[in-house]
């Protein structure tokens, strides 16, 4: 019985390990910022943080957004449908890149916003230079993130991830250089971090296009494309499905971007915590958004293939996967949920010892509350990848905001005050409403997969 869902497991891993690397190198970058950025000090830290709180909303929308390319080209690729596939494509690539320039513009107009949250004023000022650059590099993003998509829709995953890991290569060099100074550079401190994520994405996008461009699979949809001739029912269609699949990950991200602003009103302290904790949780996040992919490219599959018992069955086996590796996370988190925020602040900081004690103690409380959710937040999104690769975008975008915001968000203001539990409170709520998400979801695959078997059986 267990074993026609572990039988799967080689192949969606064979699929899903180049989209988690590659996952992981878009949080990888991150990641190097804060660890680099926290030697600097606790404000900057937060500052980062703050400043990332916008980046991530952006971010969000247009990752969502871009994930309607994926089903499309998959269910087309597998039905053996090229032009479709190829006009999933162009007409992707055309939305991505309006909606970079979009995002851009959204973030320049809403910076202001941060003088309005009650933020510390210290941590305002930093962020402020921090978020102009990184507010262009959404541009280079959002194509990158349109040639991901469709490459991903071909089963070609290994070369997004090939362009992540070597716009992380570039990053890494331009932090170091940048952010204390080295090899003959200024020091740029936090604007040092923003301009290695600005030229890291757009070695991203080159390589990526290069590689797409090289390959017998993708040539001849990135070389034959008439880009000036349009198809309103294939926009239509992607904006149809891109548009509630980019409502879904705001209201995720939007949540923990308030629990971000939430803890900038209990301090810069605080904040610094919370960002580490989000950091750490991000890095695991990633690799069940591998999985979501590989069940949205293989949900996908199936549909265009329309063998729905197989597409349930696929489902499943990924839902399983899902939750083990997220029980593995669990345990790390729990053993070291001590130890692995050391990595982010400098313990020989005379200077800022007391700010950093006290960071590293919230932030430990706070990992046990992320070891819980590792289960509840796999499950939420490796569901709602498999729903996306149905192409059921509608209901799923009310059930994710049920879920964030009429039970998650109350429960972490509420819970998030000084005088109750603070940042523990907020991080509850968190919890709360990933659990709630993860349930929802699954019963929604259960409910339709069950109804398409039944109704290709009469």
């Amino acid at each position: 019985m267990l074993h026609k869902y572990t039988s799967e497991f080689r192949y969606n891993l064979k699929l899903a390990t180049p989209v988690i690397l590659g996952m992981l190198g878009h949080t990888f970058v991150g990641l190097i910022d804060n660890i680099m950025v926290g030697q600097l000090g606790t404000a900057q830290l937060a500052a980062v943080s703050l400043g990332n709180s916008f980046i991530f909303i952006a971010i969000a929308l247009g990752i969502g957004f871009s994930t309607a390319i994926t089903p499309i080209v998959a269910e087309a690729d597998a039905a053996e449908q090229t032009t479709q596939g190829c006009s999933a494509f162009k007409h992707g690539m055309w939305l991505c890149t309006i909606l970079g320039a979009g995002l851009t513009l959204m973030i320049f107009i809403a910076k202001p916003l941060m003088y309005a949250m009650k933020q510390p004023v210290e941590v305002v000022e930093l962020a402020m230079p921090y978020l102009n650059l990184v507010a262009l590099s959404l541009f280079p993003l959002m194509i990158f993130q349109g040639l991901k998509q469709f490459s991903d829709g071909l089963s070609v995953t290994k070369y997004p991830m090939y362009a992540t890991l070597v716009g992380n290569v570039v990053n890494v060099i331009l932090n170091y250089v940048l952010i204390f100074g080295k090899l003959g550079f200024p020091k740029l401190g936090i604007i040092g971090a923003a301009y290695g994520t600005f030229f890291s994405r757009l070695a991203m996008v080159g390589l990526l296009w290069y590689l797409l461009l090289n390959k017998s699979k993708t040539k001849h949809y990135v070389s034959r494309v008439k880009w000036l001739l349009f198809d309103s029912s294939m926009l239509k269609k992607i904006i149809n499905l891109g548009t509630p699949s980019a409502l879904q990950m705001l209201f995720e991200v939007a949540v923990f971007t308030a629990a971000i602003w939430l803890s900038g009103t209990l301090g810069k302290n605080p904040q610094a915590a919370n960002q580490i904790a989000l950091n750490l949780s991000s890095m695991t996040f990633m690799v069940a958004m591998g999985l979501s992919v590989a069940a949205m490219i293989r949900v996908g599959n199936q549909k265009g293939l329309l063998r729905y018992g197989e597409l349930r069955r696929i489902g499943f086996s990924i839902f399983l996967l899902g939750l083990l590796l997220a029980f593995c996370f669990a345990i790390l988190f729990f053993v070291g949920h001590k130890t692995l925020p050391l990595i982010y602040l400098d313990q020989n900081d005379i200077m800022n010892l007391n700010d950093n004690k006290e960071v590293l103690k919230i932030a430990s409380k706070l990992m046990l509350v992320a070891a819980v959710f590792q289960l509840s937040d796999s499950l939420q999104v490796v569901a709602l990848g498999a729903l996306r690769g149905l192409q059921d975008v509608k209901i799923p975008t009310v059930i994710t905001f049920i879920s964030y915001w009429i039970i998650g968000f109350p429960i972490s203001f509420y819970l998030g005050q000084s005088y109750r539990l603070g940042s523990m409170g907020i991080w509850i709520g968190l919890l709360s409403g990933l659990t709630a998400a993860a349930l929802l979801l699954f019963i929604r695959f259960n409910y339709l997969t069950k109804r398409l078997i039944l109704q290709s059986n009469k």
